[in-house]
C-alpha cells in the first residue's frame, strides 16, 4: 500500500492522470456518445395559409425527395412547400435517423450518391444551412431564405457539422 502511495504521489503520475481525465472529458464533449441512446421526437404541423390571406388556398408543393442512408440509417421524406404569401418551407416528414452532435439541415448543389461516395459531398460546393436539426425523429419545418434559388440547390442533407459527414440525404425532384 505504501508503494502505491509513493507512485501515485509522483508529479509525473499526477500530471498523466490529470491529462487523461481532461482528454476523457474532451472526448465525451466532442463525441457525445449518450446521444446514441437518446431520441428527440418533434411533431410540427405542416404550415398552412394564414386565415386572413386574400390569395386563399393551401401550400403548394415545389419539390419532393426521399431520404437515403449515409453514415447512419436514415429514412423519411422531404417536401418544399410554398405558401400563398410566397414564403417557402422545407418540411421533413417521418424522419428517422440517429441522434448526434451538431446535426444540421443543409440544402446543397451536390448530387445525392449512395454509399460512402455520398457521405462527404454536401459541403463541398454551394450549400445553405437551415439551422440545427430540431429532432432526429418526426415531422419538422425549416424556413427557406427568400433569395434561395431552388434551381441551383438539388439536395437536402442531415449533416453532422462536427464530423463533416452526411447522416442521410434526399435528391429533390421538382414538381
Amino acid at each position: 500500500m505504501g508503494r502505491v502511495r509513493r507512485v501515485l504521489g509522483r508529479p509525473i503520475v499526477i500530471g498523466l492522470l490529470a491529462v487523461g481525465i481532461m482528454a476523457g472529458a474532451a472526448g465525451l464533449y466532442w463525441f457525445q456518445p449518450w446521444k446514441l441512446w437518446v431520441d428527440d421526437t418533434v411533431r410540427e404541423a405542416a404550415p398552412a395559409a394564414a386565415a386572413g390571406d386574400a390569395r386563399g388556398g393551401g401550400p403548394r408543393t415545389l419539390a419532393t425527395g426521399k431520404l437515403i442512408s449515409h453514415e447512419h440509417e436514415t429514412s423519411g421524406s422531404v417536401r418544399i412547400l410554398e405558401l400563398p404569401d410566397g414564403t417557402r418551407t422545407l418540411r421533413l416528414e417521418n424522419l428517422d435517423t440517429s441522434n448526434g452532435p451538431d446535426l444540421r439541415v443543409l440544402v446543397s448543389d451536390a448530387p445525392v450518391k449512395e454509399g460512402r461516395a455520398g457521405w462527404y459531398v454536401f459541403d463541398d460546393g454551394a450549400h445553405v444551412s437551415l439551422g440545427k436539426l430540431k429532432g432526429n425523429k418526426g415531422d419538422q419545418n425549416y424556413a427557406l431564405p427568400a433569395d434561395l434559388d431552388l434551381g441551383r440547390y438539388r439536395s437536402v442533407s442531415i449533416w453532422c457539422d462536427r464530423f463533416d459527414v452526411s447522416f442521410g440525404a434526399a435528391a429533390l425532384s421538382r414538381g
